[in-house]
C-alpha cells in the first residue's frame, strides 16, 4: 500500500503509512490514552484545584504501586537469582519510561558499588533521546536487537518498560530475552497488554488528567516501582546493613562524610580514625567497618567478607 503524502508549500513532505491511520482506534481503546473523568475542563481550573487533583492522582500511583506486591515479589526473587549466578540487569524503555530506566541505572554504582554493567539501560533512540526526544523510536525493534542482542545471556534478566503496553521497542526486549532463556519481566500501566513474559507487574493508574501524558501518574508509579526492585534486590544481595548503604561510592564530599559516619557508627571508632580506616581500606567502606570492629587488615577483612558472600551481617555477628 503506498503511503499517504501530507505536504505544504513552506514544510517537508511527511510520508504516513496509511496503516497508522488503521490503528488510531485501537490506541484510543488503551487505558493510558482515554481522558480522565475529573479533567474535562482541566484549562479552566484555579491552581489550587489544578494542585489538588494532580496531588490526589499521586496518591492513586501509590494505591497502584501497592497493589502490584506480588508480581513485584516475584520479580525481585527472579532478578537476585539471575544476578547472584554472574547474570546482568536490562532495564529497557522508551521515552518516559526509558528515561526512567536510565536514571535507575544511573544511581547503582554510587549507592551500591555496582560495575555499571551489572544494571543497564537501554532507551529507544540511544543517549540522545535522553535529553531530547526522538519520535518514532519507539516502534525501533530493530535497533534494540542490535544493541541487547550482541550482549544478552541466558543469565541475565530484564526488565521491558512500556506504560501503554505497545511499544514495539519493549516488547522486542520481551521477545529476545525468553528466545535466549533470559529472565524476562514486563512493567506496564495497562491491564490488556499482550507481549508474553515469566512476570508481568501491571500498575493499574488509569487515565492521565492531561490525556495520554504517562509522564505523569503512570511515570510516578513506576518511578516507584523500579526504585522498589533495584532496592530489594542490592539488599537481598548483601549491598545494604540495616539501614546503612554500606557499599556507596565515596566519590564526593557527602558521599565521603556519609561513608566515614557509618564507618565510625558500625565499626565503633571515633571519626578521625573512621577517616584512616576508609583511606586504608582504598575507599570501601564495608570494608573499613570490618577492619575498624573486628581489628583486621584490608586484606583480611576483604577475604572474610568473600567468604560471607559480602553479607556484613554474617561478619559482624561473628
Amino acid at each position: 500500500m503506498k503511503p499517504l503524502s501530507l505536504s505544504t508549500k513552506n514544510e517537508k513532505i511527511f510520508k504516513i503509512d496509511i496503516l497508522v491511520f488503521m490503528d488510531v482506534r485501537s490506541y484510543a481503546r488503551l487505558v493510558t490514552e482515554r481522558p480522565h473523568s475529573r479533567s474535562a475542563h482541566l484549562d479552566r481550573l484555579s491552581p489550587k484545584a489544578l494542585f489538588d487533583l494532580m496531588n490526589q492522582e499521586d496518591f492513586a500511583a501509590a494505591r497502584a504501586v501497592a497493589g502490584a506486591q506480588r508480581d513485584v515479589l516475584r520479580a525481585v526473587a527472579c532478578i537476585v537469582d539471575r544476578l547472584s549466578r554472574g547474570g546482568r540487569l536490562f532495564l529497557v524503555g522508551a521515552g518516559t519510561s526509558g528515561r526512567l530506566c536510565v536514571l535507575e541505572a544511573a544511581e547503582c554504582p554510587p549507592t551500591f558499588n555496582t560495575s555499571p554493567s551489572l544494571v543497564q539501560a537501554l532507551m529507544a533512540g540511544g543517549r540522545s533521546s535522553v535529553f531530547r526526544s526522538k519520535e518514532g523510536a519507539e516502534d525501533q525493534s530493530l535497533d534494540l536487537s542490535r544493541r541487547l542482542g550482541a550482549q544478552l545471556r541466558s543469565s541475565d534478566a530484564v526488565i521491558a518498560v512500556a506504560a501503554s503496553g505497545v511499544t514495539a521497542f519493549a516488547s522486542s526486549a520481551l521477545s529476545l530475552a525468553r528466545r535466549r532463556g533470559a529472565a524476562a519481566i514486563f512493567l506496564t500501566c495497562n491491564p490488556r497488554a499482550t507481549p508474553a513474559a515469566d512476570v508481568r507487574i501491571v500498575l493499574r493508574t488509569g487515565p492521565e488528567i492531561l490525556t495520554g501524558s504517562t509522564r505523569l501518574k503512570a511515570g510516578t508509579a513506576t518511578k516507584m516501582i523500579l526504585n522498589i526492585i533495584t532496592t530489594l534486590t542490592m539488599i537481598r544481595l548483601g549491598k545494604v546493613y540495616g539501614p546503612w548503604m554500606v557499599d556507596l561510592q565515596p566519590r564526593s564530599k557527602k558521599l565521603v562524610a556519609r561513608g566515614t559516619n557509618m564507618i565510625a557508627h558500625l565499626g565503633g571508632v571515633s571519626l578521625p580514625q573512621a577517616k584512616r580506616f576508609l583511606v586504608r581500606s582504598g575507599g570501601r567502606v564495608k570494608t573499613a567497618i570490618v577492619m575498624a570492629k573486628k581489628h583486621l587488615s584490608r586484606r583480611d577483612a576483604e577475604t572474610v567478607l568473600t567468604h560471607a558472600g559480602g553479607f556484613l551481617r554474617e561478619v559482624l555477628k561473628k
